[in-house]
């Protein structure tokens, strides 16, 4: 992972979760991780922030075994208080009642410090870029007024185009749910809240939990939790835990679908963990206590992570439906090669169900009983349709499997590769020497 390379490789860096009295950086607990070089079986464990890949977003670390002094735990506090937001979601809420009671001309919105303004507070932000005149429209779609947060490593806010949002508000209303819980899909439930807002007949409702804080200037306190996925830490504390628990027992907790798009940088193992306590939570409103049944889940995400996601829930399945994204450059929907999206729909509903939109180029195959795309072809001997990135794959007799078109099999690597590629016999050294036991990143020779 990055932090691996960060911390100069070639060492291994293995997640083992959430541990009980972690230490916290202003993310809430830390994780647990264990490094352990090339060659020393031992290694050592530290803690790190859940929530950033990189140490630029947040510098916290720790040895597991390291003792820390009473005065650096009180800094640390100290510290993780001061990183907190200014203004509780409470005092946002309190803000907005004021700013939607102005006229026009005197609702502002400051660019530099993303807040909406009161006019008392002008005066502070007079050197500051602003919008004025802020419609309702606008303030029904706050994801278009904010700026994405673009660190990757951290955010990795990329907003679904209205195009998935439209198609994933039809799919979830057309298979009969009324709650949606939004874990960092914020377009998605604005989308639903404004369509809530201006539709009598419009009868779901959502709950967005979202690390971005700024959300909390638009949504009262039952449409927003300050949430972060990869430790599940509700930054409101019990009174945010009560919001989230009340809107998944409504209903005997029927009728309700959690839709999460994680970073993709992020760990699936802490999100797994986090998912599992969410569903959880909703199992507890369950009266006749099925302990089978599963809250049903979209987790979007790229098709490449399936075997990790499958590890996790194993009755998940991946939809072929390309998720893309407004402000990704490499996630838009294309027509053609590279330019697809990778991103798709993982999910605990029967696939069957999931029906896609034929003009979109999706068709139903009866054998596997689920929409596919169009290029995605029926391998007669995989007895499926193989394809996984939305190109029409070839079946390799010698590896017993369909691969992309791109790829060939080779009978030195044994496997089937690029066309051009070194073989594997030959490149188990470094790419710089040519040496054996170094990646190029470490190589002495450099």
């Amino acid at each position: 992972g990055d932090m691996a390379a960060a911390a100069g490789d070639p060492s291994r860096l293995a997640l083992l979760g959430l541990a009980y009295g972690a230490p916290c950086c202003p993310h809430g607990p830390t994780l647990l991780f264990h490094k352990t070089s090339q060659g020393k079986e031992e290694g050592r464990r530290f803690y790190a922030c859940s929530a950033c890949r990189d140490r630029k977003g947040c510098s916290f670390f720790q040895w597991e075994d390291e003792k820390v002094s009473e005065a650096r735990l009180a800094a640390r506090e100290e510290y993780n208080r001061n990183h907190q937001p200014p203004s509780t979601h409470t005092q946002n809420v309190e803000r907005y009642r004021n700013f939607i009671q102005l006229p026009l001309p005197k609702r502002r919105f400051c660019q530099e410090c993303q807040l909406l303004l009161l006019p008392a507070e002008w005066e502070e932000h007079s050197d500051h870029q602003f919008l004025s005149d802020i419609s309702t429209a606008q303030l029904k779609r706050p994801s278009q007024l904010l700026f994405p947060l673009e660190n990757k490593k951290i955010h990795a806010q990329y907003l679904f185009t209205d195009r998935s949002c439209q198609f994933l508000l039809d799919l979830i209303t057309d298979l009969g749910f009324r709650r949606v819980l939004c874990v960092g899909t914020p377009r998605l439930h604005e989308v639903i809240q404004s369509k809530a807002s201006q539709d009598d007949d419009f009868k779901v409702r959502s709950l967005l939990l979202d690390i971005d804080f700024r959300y909390s200037q638009f949504y009262a306190e039952d449409e927003f939790c300050h949430y972060n996925m990869f430790n599940h830490f509700f930054f409101g504390g019990e009174v945010a835990h009560k919001t989230c628990r009340k809107f998944l027992h409504e209903d005997s907790g029927e009728g309700v679908i959690m839709v999460t798009d994680p970073p993709f940088g992020g760990l699936v193992g802490a999100l797994a963990s986090s998912f599992k306590k969410l569903v959880e939570m909703w199992k507890k409103a369950e009266k006749e206590a099925d302990t089978n049944q599963e809250m049903p889940m979209f987790w979007i995400f790229p098709y490449f992570f399936e075997s990790r996601i499958l590890e996790f829930f194993p009755s998940f399945n991946m939809m072929d439906y390309q998720v893309d994204y407004d402000n990704h450059a490499l996630y838009k929907h294309g027509k053609t090669g590279r330019r697809q999206s990778p991103v798709r729909i993982f999910t605990n509903l029967t696939p069957s169900m999931i029906v896609l939109p034929a003009e979109e180029g999706y068709r139903f195959c009866s054998i596997c009983q689920r929409y596919v795309s169009s290029d995605n072809q029926h391998c007669d001997i995989c007895n499926s349709c193989t394809s996984k990135d939305g190109r029409r794959w070839k079946h390799c007799g010698l590896c017993k499997k369909c691969v992309k078109p791109t790829l060939f099999h080779c009978k030195n690597c044994n496997s089937c590769t690029l066309q051009n590629h070194v073989c594997e016999k030959t490149n188990s050294g470094c790419f710089v020497c040519g040496k054996a036991g170094h990646k190029r990143s470490a190589c002495p020779s450099l």
